[in-house]
């Protein structure tokens, strides 16, 4: 996509974006040239699944006013240069890898915000823990002196119709919510991460306030 279609389709989605919904830009494997335009448009924070073309973007786009999100499956090897490059790990799915980034944090002095990845397709072939375990990871995550837990964050199966994907950002919703009712000290719900290019919408009606978009940003994404 032309840098200035970019642009507009940011400008676009952020008029319709309702109050209090955050844009995450999901824009793994777009060119920093493409990268930079959606920032002039406005957005705020990037969104990325890998370590190393994180590294590369960031050195290629220098010192820009942009937060940084990790957005894919985190390795337990890659944590300790994570640490140092996200602002939030949206994908925290078990008590041991959030050791390792407590660990990590621990060595910079740094506090890292984290989301639990819900699987809410209860798919044994994918990241993120099964909704019924969330509570009891939830716990384990707040004895960790230097993670804060902010929210929950799903992707939800792939699905044809975008439609049928409500009941499990509806699950993930009535999660948040629980969570947020049992009040236990130090996990602060701010944040629900869920939807993406074709469903943002309908997660936006279940509850989302962070959405993670990439093509209707940037266009169908490269190979």
């Amino acid at each position: 996509m032309e840098l200035q279609h970019i642009q507009q389709a940011v400008k676009r989605i952020f008029r319709e974006l309702p109050s209090g919904i955050e844009l995450v830009a999901a824009a793994k494997t777009r060119t920093a040239a493409e990268v930079k335009a959606a920032i002039e448009a406005g957005v705020k924070i990037l969104g990325y699944n890998y370590i190393q073309e994180t590294q590369k973007i960031q050195k290629e786009l220098g010192n820009m006013d942009v937060k940084w999100h990790f957005i894919g499956h985190l390795q337990r090897n890659k944590v300790k240069i994570a640490v140092n490059l996200f602002e939030m790990i949206e994908t925290v799915d078990s008590f041991e890898l959030a050791s390792i980034i407590n660990q990590e944090c621990q060595k910079i002095n740094k506090t890292m915000p984290v989301l639990i990845e819900v699987n809410s397709g209860r798919e044994p072939n994918k990241a993120g823990v099964f909704p019924e375990a969330v509570v009891n990871l939830a716990r384990k995550i707040i004895t960790l002196s230097n993670i804060k837990l902010e929210g929950l964050m799903t992707m939800g199966p792939f699905l044809d119709d975008p439609e049928q994907i409500r009941p499990f950002f509806r699950e993930t919703r009535l999660l948040f919510d629980q969570l947020s009712q049992l009040k236990i000290p130090g996990i602060e719900m701010k944040y629900l991460s869920m939807g993406m290019s074709d469903s943002y919408r309908i997660a936006i009606e279940e509850g989302a306030n962070i959405v993670r978009i990439g093509t209707k940003l940037f266009g169908e994404r490269r190979l």
